[in-house]
């Protein structure tokens, strides 16, 4: 057996026995698909339960950013001297970060990588770390149920800290990812006052999905709770992200079922790099799309000058058609550590797009036109080819597909682009052939002719409309030349409108995170 083949066994014999980890009990019981309900010891119903530290299960690490991945000290509840020895500071931010479900009873290694990027950006934070490896390295369904009796154990430390430093609630935020994001809200279910804020990263789909929100991360654990949702393919409750909205503000970067980059092939040559490191991390084979939640977080930690922006959505596909880039009424929102707190009778729904890699930010524009044509065409599923040419620098070749491509009608969709462009002045459209050879060319004309094109850019709020470079029309030819346009004059987004944008998404009032 040649070595290809060697590492390619050894890739399928560790996913075999992930999968078998993660859908089947060792009894050959429930799986961890299965609709399933979250069970748990009732809890008690005195208000004693919550100063009672002799069950505590869980630890309390407090992190620095000399050493961020090893547990070098632990404050114990109930125990004053240990916040002295471990040198917590009253005076600021403190995080409380929870992990989720592990198949190897070990932390992660986004653990450091989260705790590095809060104290980068808070570097005189307490980052405390939620050691629950013991219950969280259970057959799932028994890792689920435990939640509830480690969000006690948070809910008490919560308390306690709180009490005996007199620490302001609104500088507590708990951050929890997947199972530890139903952990978390349950602890601020169970706290006697609301903490400031509850970040879900992922929040776990499995027995989940239909539970009620004292079982799950709920949009009243906290004063505002922002949820990251970015793995809920597949059916309700057989995806491994929950679906529905859990929080004030729930993000569906991508739509929030799959991620960029996280296909079979790119995570199979990642960790094929790595070597035998790598194959301790088959399981992101899984989990890649998952842990993005964490990423994006980070990603908004770090590069805050490339934060990622949001927008309020009813749907997937119509923001795919680029129909929601408004920034009005609090429409659109920053993605991670930096979201303003907008609370709404209902929770908000928002979508964007992103790259595979850090920075994650793409910038968003709507395209809108109108395609005439002497005869009556119709096509489907017609790849395009976009540039785009502006004060800054250029893209070309953005490519994209028009699913619908028919006579004497009006398009919008969505393109994006990593490169900041600036102004746009420039925009050229190329309509690719879908075939080497497609019979259409020889019995009938392929040709549209275009006016203008609208385009509404998300992150500026600007909207320019192009006209075609030479004459009337710009004339798009299937396998033919680019059709030009240049701008022509700006529509109606006032002056005034697009500087108070500016100042939202960029001045420091904004800026600032009081969570």
């Amino acid at each position: 057996m040649g070595k290809e083949n060697i590492f390619v066994f050894t890739v399928w014999v560790i996913l075999g026995k992930f999968f078998a980890t993660f859908s089947s009990d060792p009894e050959g019981a429930t799986s961890v698909f299965v609709n399933t309900t979250v069970t748990a010891p009732p809890l008690p119903t005195t208000a004693e339960w919550i100063t009672d530290y002799t069950d505590i299960v869980s630890k309390f690490s407090l992190r620095t950013a000399d050493i961020p991945d090893d547990d070098m000290c632990y404050i114990v509840p109930g125990r004053p001297e240990t916040i002295k020895e471990c040198d917590f500071n009253s005076e600021t931010q403190s995080f409380i970060v929870i992990h989720g479900w592990t198949v190897t009873g070990m932390f992660e290694s986004w653990v450091p990588k989260l705790v590095s990027a809060l104290y980068e950006r808070e570097p005189s934070a307490n980052v405390i770390v939620v050691d629950w490896l013991t219950r969280a390295n259970q057959h799932y369904p028994t890792s689920a149920a435990y939640t509830k009796l480690v969000g006690r154990d948070v809910a008490k430390f919560v308390v306690w800290i709180q009490k005996e430093l007199q620490l302001p609630w609104d500088r507590i935020h708990l951050l929890g990812y997947s199972l530890g994001a139903h952990v978390a809200g349950i602890a601020g279910d169970l706290t006697d006052h609301k903490i400031s804020r509850i970040t879900g990263l992922d929040p776990a789909g499995p027995t989940f999905e239909h539970a009620d929100d004292q079982s799950t991360l709920s949009r009243d654990d906290a004063q505002f709770v922002d949820v990251l949702h970015t793995n809920t393919r597949g059916s309700p409750d057989r995806s491994i992200g929950i679906q529905r909205p859990v929080g004030h503000i729930d993000i569906y970067p991508n739509g929030g079922t799959f991620q960029p980059g996280c296909d079979i092939q790119n995570t199979l040559l990642g960790i094929a790099l790595e070597g035998i490191k790598g194959l301790q991390n088959m399981d992101q084979l899984v989990k890649c799309s998952h842990e993005r939640s964490i990423h994006l977080f980070i990603d908004s930690l770090l590069n805050i000058q490339q934060q990622s922006l949001a927008y309020r959505c009813n749907s997937k596909d119509a923001f795919n058609k680029g129909l929601c880039l408004s920034c009005r009424k609090n429409r659109c929102n920053k993605l991670g550590y930096n979201i303003n707190k907008v609370r709404t009778s209902r929770s908000a729904k928002m979508y964007l797009k992103t790259r595979e890699m850090m920075p994650y930010k793409v910038f968003h524009y709507q395209v809108k036109l109108h395609f005439f044509s002497k005869d009556q065409l119709s096509f489907t599923e017609q790849p395009m080819k976009i540039s785009l040419y502006g004060t800054h620098a250029e893209k070309e070749d953005i490519s994209f597909v028009l699913p619908v491509l028919n006579s004497n009608t009006t398009l919008s969709f969505l393109i994006t682009t990593d490169a900041d462009v600036g102004d746009l002045m420039i925009v050229k459209l190329r309509w690719e052939k879908d075939t080497i050879l497609s019979w259409s060319n020889w019995w009938g004309s392929s040709q549209f002719h275009i006016r203008k094109m609208h385009i509404k850019s998300g992150e500026t709020q600007s909207k320019v409309i192009f006209s075609a470079k030479e004459g009337e029309f710009a004339y798009l030819v299937r396998g033919g030349e680019d059709a030009i346009f240049v701008k022509s004059k700006e529509a109606s987004v006032s002056r005034k409108r697009r500087l108070n944008h500016k100042l939202n998404m960029e001045g420091s009032l904004f800026g600032q995170n009081d969570a």
